[in-house]
């Protein structure tokens, strides 16, 4: 059942927070799929209520260009019907201003997300704000961000600019926003931290407290980077040298200090490049490629599994599904 952003934050405020996992390919709309039901090895497995959450499916705007937009929405449309006990999102990751108007036109899309980040103050506000009256219109709800993140992840280039909370304020009231993105110290990518460096929670406090009450956050590029899938793909031929991300143990303060939304997608990313380069590496004379995508999808479900313990989130489907 797809739902919006809002309705699925009017339940996780301050209890939990929706991770947000984004999805380039069948495997991947799979595995997520039964990760959040619980689901790890088949399709036919029981529902498990204990593992059970909402979620929220983001397709970024290379997702939408690596062939045919329309491959991916018909996927996630058939996972629908196949995973009828599935309550999601369909989420527009990091949109420019055409490509919120081309997912709000479509129909499918129950958010998109606006990123103007780059642009100044006033620039980002008149923006969002033309993005949000076109779709409050067709009933689509709107994630904006203030602020800006360090780190690369697909064509999103940041360089590190901690929210304001006095700005966060005033961007709610002007731009008309459903949720907004908030920069406190998290960076896109696998290379997030060095040291013993992790969120600005004090930052993320502050903001809270000058927002609307009630009002969603979200937290952008919240890989927690696990060593153990960055070893596994540099015994399997990788290269990914001083990578790190954010300690899982921050999921659930920041959510209880009203973060909605968690983005996770580097993650998935490592599962699937540790999971493919031990399967080349241990049968190289294997050329079905459907064996990696068999290893690959319960060891995604598994993972999504395991993220929505941190979040919070495990367990919240039916209580979910009947506010809903």
């Amino acid at each position: 059942m797809i739902v919006t952003t809002k309705e699925l934050f009017r339940h996780a405020y301050g209890k939990y927070a929706v991770g947000a996992y984004n999805i380039n390919n069948l495997e991947q709309t799979v595995g997520l799929f039964r990760g959040n039901l619980g689901k790890s090895k088949s399709n036919d497995d029981p529902v498990d209520a204990a593992q059970s959450a909402p979620f929220i499916l983001q397709i970024s705007r290379g997702a939408r260009s690596y062939t045919d937009k329309r491959f991916l929405e018909a996927m996630i449309r058939a996972a629908d019907e196949v995973f009828p006990e599935a309550v999601f999102a369909v989420h527009l990751d990091h949109g420019t201003e055409e490509a919120c108007y081309d997912c709000i036109e479509s129909g499918f899309y129950s958010s998109v997300m606006i990123d103007a980040s780059h642009e100044k103050f006033e620039k980002n506000i008149e923006i969002t704000r033309r993005v949000v009256e076109a779709a409050h219109a067709k009933g689509v709800v709107v994630e904006a961000e203030l602020g800006q993140l360090g780190g690369v992840e697909e064509d999103v280039v940041g360089s590190v600019k901690l929210t304001k909370p006095e700005e966060a304020s005033q961007f709610i009231e002007q731009s008309g926003c459903d949720s907004l993105a908030v920069a406190i110290g998290t960076s896109h990518g696998a290379y997030k931290f060095t040291g013993t460096q992790g969120l600005r929670l004090d930052v993320l406090e502050e903001i809270r407290k000058a927002v609307p009450e009630g009002f969603p956050l979200v937290m952008h590029g919240s890989s927690s980077v696990p060593q153990e899938w960055v070893d596994r793909i540099n015994n399997a031929g990788g290269a990914l040298k001083g990578s790190s991300g954010v300690p899982e143990e921050q999921y659930l303060p920041a959510a209880k200090m009203g973060v909605c939304k968690i983005n996770i997608d580097t993650d998935g990313r490592l599962v699937w490049c540790a999971i493919y380069r031990e399967s080349f590496r241990d049968q190289p004379d294997d050329f079905d490629p459907r064996t990696p995508g068999k290893k690959f999808m319960p060891a995604y479900a598994d993972y999504i599994a395991h993220k929505n313990s941190k979040l919070g989130s495990a367990g919240q489907l039916e209580s979910a599904r009947k506010t809903l």
